[in-house]
């Protein structure tokens, strides 16, 4: 699985899919999230500014990854 090294406590969950390399941009971070698409933690999450810490994983496409501060 992979993960992603934050700086800070927290990241929002469109950075993180950015960061990630999951979506391009911020603007289709936005879209896939709020059509469902994505998961936090195994629940469908629609917030694209949930905030994400260490330990959380995030589902997308059928990729993975984990936030590591």
């Amino acid at each position: 699985m992979d993960s992603i090294q934050i700086k800070d406590d927290f990241i929002k969950l469109g950075q993180a899919l950015k960061l990630a390399g999951l979506v391009d941009s911020g603007v289709e971070a936005k879209i896939v999230i709020k059509n469902g698409q994505v998961k936090v933690n195994g629940q469908v999450e629609y917030q694209r500014g949930k905030k994400l810490s260490d330990g959380d994983l995030v589902s997308y496409n059928g990729s993975e990854f984990i936030v590591k501060v």
